[in-house]
């Protein structure tokens, strides 16, 4: 006898980390970053074609990985926490620069 379950997957909300933010407009689901993603962050939407769902925000590494492998540019944006926000001084301007 098989009964049938519902499972909810729901975002642990410890902490308003988000490491990363998905244009669903844009996302195809293929969920690359999944797979990629060595802490496991994500888990793939049961939603065929939504972005992935952040499941673990707080225990990201931003290591940046997930944005990397990302097959379709623009589907991700990776959020780097302000103090590890790469930045740059152009020698010939002056302009600050960052990502």
């Amino acid at each position: 006898m098989v009964s049938e379950q519902n499972v909810f997957a729901l975002p642990n909300v410890q902490t308003p980390s988000m490491p990363v933010t998905f244009d669903p407009n844009v996302c195809k689901g293929c969920n690359k970053c999944v797979e990629t993603c060595p802490i496991d962050v994500f888990i793939p939407n049961p939603q065929k074609g939504a972005p992935p769902i952040i499941l673990h925000a707080e225990e990201c590494w931003y290591c940046g990985c997930c944005a990397s492998d990302c097959p379709t540019p623009g589907a991700m944006k990776f959020n780097w926490p302000l103090p590890l926000k790469p930045r740059w001084r152009n020698k010939e301007t002056g302009a600050v620069g960052q990502l």
